[in-house]
């Protein structure tokens, strides 16, 4: 008794003690050790095949590729995690040398050295390489984008090849950067053409494949991922190492957790459909099943949502019936909100399991891809040339209009563009001049560019995205054909027949016979451009619009016409001939060439001309010689031709030049350009041209002009009329009118026919020429055309049929 007495008295005092003690805390409990939820970016990069367009120099080349995020771009760099070579390069083989490499100093990837000799050469590098991006704290999940940098590394040939690697890795001879946004972190499967510049015309097929991993799940599960529970209280799976601030008992669940538990869901539910839509796709069998049957995850929802009866409700109802297994919490794109009603378990635990079937999925793909690598290139390919009409329509304008059923004086058709002089008070002066007011149409459009906030899910290629309000506008004016006007409607067509021409023009008569039936079956069609420089020009001068033909159809043969290269200042009629002669002995070295590796089911032959390249292919074509051959012809592309020469040009000093050519030197394409070849304006060269059917045989027609070009006038690139022509009624309007017509009826298709015919209005960013001569005279739009590729680019691949 007296033991015990003791006891509690003591026990009294010590608690009396404590009692006196204000600041005395208890001691702190075993607390778990803080969890950190970290996710990592991963993007693989697959680098299919290096074509060569037009390297100007033999030599070896390699590629680097590296990545960064956009917010951050000297600290926040991708590191390559994993390098995968599908296929062995060719052992022995003097055009490749050396391996692939990563360097640690600037964490890039750099493919194997392989040697450039010659033009539409094709090196097979099939390598796979995977970058991680750590997310930081300063980015947070989807905050910023990624940059993904491509360089191509150039060194000269050494006597031996082994000198290279010894030497040098190889100098930057040309960078193609691209932007991922933020939206298509989540996961994106996209081809990806790298295509340098006009100096370093190359194709670089390339896949770009994005995911969303938890940190230190590369690897995967074997087995399809499931839920597990512990203990209360316990850490699922362990520590996960992190980027965000430390989670334990006491403090509440940061709101980028949330985030970041939520990317993961829809990062899996991402990558499910892109691959079921890959394997539709590619037509090739990829077993989902099992994975899809785990993901109803009854036990999860039993033992989450059902502890937490408002984020259950919430999440279950409205859902309806199960939609191929996926239901509850992992069907709907969760709310952060109602994540924040969950624990903190709970919260990893949804991390764990949704982290881990994503990493599931991802190796799943990995190995899909390798083992059908092409037909998935090939799949996004045309998924990609798709979109591309829809993503660079912020550049272009489409509009609709009638042609006109006939031009008489006085009759002055307003072109659709002219409607810009009802816009409002955006314009600060109205004017009556068209080129004036296209340019005026285009600036609109360009200041409303400026104000866009462009940010999809695809990837943006900075050649065009780094500055949207200094890319061309391009306004597509469609023209809806009417039928061709009879004689009875004062047509100034004689002897029009196509299908007269199309019986008498035999293909025998071009050396071979087509005639056989089962050679249309079986055959192949020979697919020909011609490309023809204008004024003292050079024949690769339209280089930059071959090499976008040759992406859109790499079959293609061309020819850039070198018959009057140094010959531009005599008679058309003697450059036509002599481009007439180098076409037709071209088509027969091809025709012969694929008759002898099989049946020719048709010719295709097309022809683009810059400047007074386009009248010597109209005279060419109207010569006797090529007759045979006019019933081939497919698309006719006319870089600021003038059409109808310089009858009404109102650039007085373009003037001045063009009298001195004639007083000075003679030059008698001037003197035919300006109607002064003959003093009766009828037995002119250029009005006489007009009569003939030199645009009737043309399955696709494309007049592009541009209202800053200052050396061809703008109504004669699009082939219209202008207003002082229609108020003149001198001998001189009327034979213009006449002209006119002449040219419109040939344009006009038959009912029968189905003809495309496209004016193209290119608006170049004026404020990148400064101020000098040629922006004063209005040369720099015209030599535009040559140095920049972007105009064709968006033409050629918003009407890809049309070029193929």
């Amino acid at each position: 008794m007296l033991r015990r007495i003791g006891w509690l008295i003591g026990w009294t005092n010590r608690v009396e003690q404590v009692r006196k003690l204000p600041d005395a805390k208890p001691q702190p409990a075993k607390v778990q050790p803080a969890v950190m939820l970290d996710t990592v970016q991963e993007i693989a990069i697959y680098i299919h095949r290096f074509h060569n367009l037009d390297l100007f120099q033999q030599g070896w080349y390699r590629l680097k590729i590296t990545m960064r995020w956009e917010n951050d771009q000297y600290t926040s760099i991708g590191a390559p995690s994993r390098v995968m070579q599908y296929e062995a390069p060719n052992v022995g083989s003097d055009d490749v040398y050396g391996v692939w490499r990563i360097d640690d100093t600037d964490n890039s990837f750099a493919t194997r050295p392989f040697r450039i000799k010659y033009a539409k050469q094709d090196v097979l590098l099939s390598i796979l390489v995977a970058f991680n991006l750590p997310l930081t704290d300063n980015e947070g999940p989807f905050s910023s984008a990624v940059i993904l940098k491509f360089e191509l590394l150039y060194s000269p040939v050494m006597e031996k090849g082994s000198e290279f690697q010894a030497s040098s890795d190889g100098n930057p001879a040309a960078v193609h950067e691209f932007r991922i946004p933020p939206k298509a972190l989540l996961g994106l499967h996209s081809y990806c053409p790298v295509y340098f510049d006009s100096f370093h015309a190359v194709l670089v097929d390339v896949s770009v494949h994005v995911c969303l991993l938890k940190a230190g799940s590369r690897k995967g599960a074997k087995k399809v991922p499931r839920v597990s529970y512990s203990a209360p209280g316990a850490i699922p799976g362990g520590t996960i190492y992190g980027s965000s601030q430390a989670l334990d008992g006491v403090a509440s669940i940061d709101f980028k957790h949330h985030m970041l538990v939520k990317a993961l869901l829809d990062a899996r539910d991402t990558l499910l459909a892109e691959l079921q839509r890959i394997a539709n796709g590619t037509n090739k069998a990829i077993d989902l099943t099992e994975f899809t049957s785990t993901m109803d995850e009854t036990e999860l929802s039993g033992s989450i949502l059902q502890a937490n009866p408002v984020t259950a409700h919430a999440e279950v109802s409205g859902q309806g019936k199960p939609q191929n297994g996926l239901e509850g919490v992992n069907r709907s794109r969760l709310d952060v909100q109602l994540l924040q009603n969950l624990s903190k378990d709970d919260i990893i635990k949804l991390f764990n399991l949704w982290g881990e079937q994503v990493s599931y999925l991802w190796n799943m793909f990995l190995n899909f891809h390798r083992d059908n690598k092409t037909q998935i290139l090939q799949f996004l390919r045309d998924a990609w040339a798709k979109d591309r009409r829809t993503e660079w329509s912020i550049w272009m304008v489409y509009t609709k209009v009638e042609m006109p059923h006939h031009y008489i004086n006085g009759g002055f058709d307003e072109p659709s563009h002219h409607i810009v002089q009802k816009r409002g008070p955006s314009l600060l002066k109205l004017t009556d001049d068209p080129a004036e007011i296209a340019t005026m149409r285009a600036e609109l459009h360009r200041r409303s560019i400026g104000q866009m906030r462009i940010n999809n899910r695809s990837i943006q290629d900075m050649q065009i995205f780094g500055d949207p309000s200094g890319v061309p506008i391009v306004i597509m004016e469609r023209v809806i054909n009417v039928p061709r006007r009879t004689i009875s409607d004062n047509s100034y067509l004689r002897n029009f027949d196509v299908m007269n021409l199309a019986t008498t023009s035999t293909f025998s008569e071009a050396g071979k016979d087509q005639s056989s039936t089962s050679a249309a079956e079986n055959g192949k069609d020979l697919k020909i451009v011609v490309f023809v420089h204008g004024f003292q020009g050079h024949h690769l001068d339209l280089r930059l619009v071959r090499n976008q033909w040759l992406l859109i159809d790499s079959k293609i043969h061309f020819l850039m016409s070198e018959a009057n290269e140094e010959k531009t200042s005599g008679d058309f009629r003697d450059m036509g001939l002599r481009l007439a002669h180098e076409v037709i002995a071209y088509v027969k070295k091809k025709m012969d060439k694929a008759s002898r590796t099989g049946h020719l089911r048709d010719i295709k032959l097309s022809f683009v001309g810059h400047s007074i390249g386009n009248i010597i292919i109209r005279t060419a074509l109207a010569d006797s010689i090529m007759e045979p051959y006019l019933r081939f012809l497919h698309t006719y592309v006319s870089v600021s031709g003038p059409h109808l020469g310089y009858l009404y040009s109102s650039n007085s000093l373009f003037n001045s030049g063009l009298w001195l050519l004639k007083k000075l030197k003679g030059t008698q394409c001037i003197h035919q350009l300006t109607f002064t070849d003959d003093p009766d304006i009828r037995n002119t060269f250029f009005y006489k041209l007009c009569k003939q059917k030199t645009l009737d045989n043309f399955k696709n027609i494309f007049l592009l002009s541009s209202p800053q070009d200052g050396y061809v006038p703008y109504h004669s690139a699009r082939i219209e009329s202008c207003r002082a022509a229609s108020s003149d009624y001198s001998r001189k309007g009327k034979a213009f009118l006449e002209m006119l017509n002449d040219c419109l009826d040939q344009i006009r298709a038959p009912t029968s026919d189905n003809r495309v015919f496209i004016r193209c209005d290119v608006n170049f960013d004026t404020t990148t020429y400064g101020k000098n001569l040629n922006t004063f005279i209005g040369r720099a739009a015209h030599i535009e055309f040559l140095e920049s590729d972007i105009f064709a680019r968006f033409i050629m691949w918003s009407f890809p049929e049309l070029f193929q």
